[in-house]
């Protein structure tokens, strides 16, 4: 083989390598929230940590200090979109509800995997900690077109517990075809673990989640976790892009 030969796919073989690498680790609870939220709420604070309030199990109390994030003491709040956008998010959060308080981080904003308490439920559901929430609909009332896709096993901690999630996240695949994307390929929970138990694998999700169903699905877009739904506080919350393969 000749030198210039070889070289060029010496190049080739360490770009293809180096394009299958992972991003950088984004870490959305570092500096100012502006800088990694889009409209952060004013009510999404800092304190030093949380604990449950002994009066009333379904509230958390806010140590002062830094380190912790939390839509206390309110426990209501506006809920947090990134301003990166991810078309291949891999996502680590440590989280900490109330008894029966209940959030979500969404995939590219549509995708939701629930974070509720759940915990010592003998049957769970899409609605439970670490599913996958239904589909529903707004009108003429709010419901729920079905389950929603259940974790493989009740994974949940106690109220006031810290928690872990773990999602790698592939997002849908599109062509053009008469100028317009078409999907070729669903959109995959290639793994999820919630406090080091595996709750979804190979999992193909058909459409978006939630009301998010009828509309089209993106081909990237933002992470969202909820925060208007009771009490939560984070600990960290990053993500980064993973390859397309």
């Amino acid at each position: 083989m000749r030198p210039a030969i070889a070289a060029f796919l010496a190049c080739s073989l360490t770009l293809a390598a180096q394009a299958a690498e992972p991003g950088p680790w984004i870490d959305f609870l570092k500096g100012p929230p502006d800088l990694a939220f889009t409209r952060p709420d004013p009510l999404w604070t800092r304190c030093a940590g949380v604990k449950l309030d002994p009066a009333n199990p379904k509230k958390l109390l806010a140590d002062p200090g830094e380190g912790v994030w939390s839509n206390l003491p309110k426990g209501n709040c506006r809920d947090l979109f990134t301003n990166a956008q991810f078309a291949n998010p891999e996502v680590e959060i440590e989280f900490c509800i109330p008894k029966g308080s209940n959030s979500g981080v969404k995939m590219m904003g549509v995708y939701e995997i629930q974070i509720s308490d759940s915990h010592g439920q003998k049957r769970v559901d899409g609605k439970d900690c670490g599913g996958i929430y239904p589909r529903t609909e707004l009108r003429p009332v709010y419901r729920d077109l079905d389950l929603g896709i259940e974790p493989k096993v009740n994974a949940c901690g106690k109220p006031g517990d810290w928690q872990t999630l773990h999602i790698v996240f592939k997002g849908p695949r599109f062509e053009t075809k008469d100028g317009k994307p078409k999907k070729i390929q669903n959109a995959r929970f290639d793994l999820v673990e919630l406090n080091g138990q595996t709750v979804h694998k190979n999992q193909v999700v058909e459409s978006a989640t939630g009301l998010n169903w009828t509309r089209p699905e993106p081909p990237k877009g933002p992470l969202m976790l909820q925060l208007d739904h009771g009490p939560v506080a984070i600990r960290k919350f990053r993500a980064r892009e993973n390859p397309a393969n």
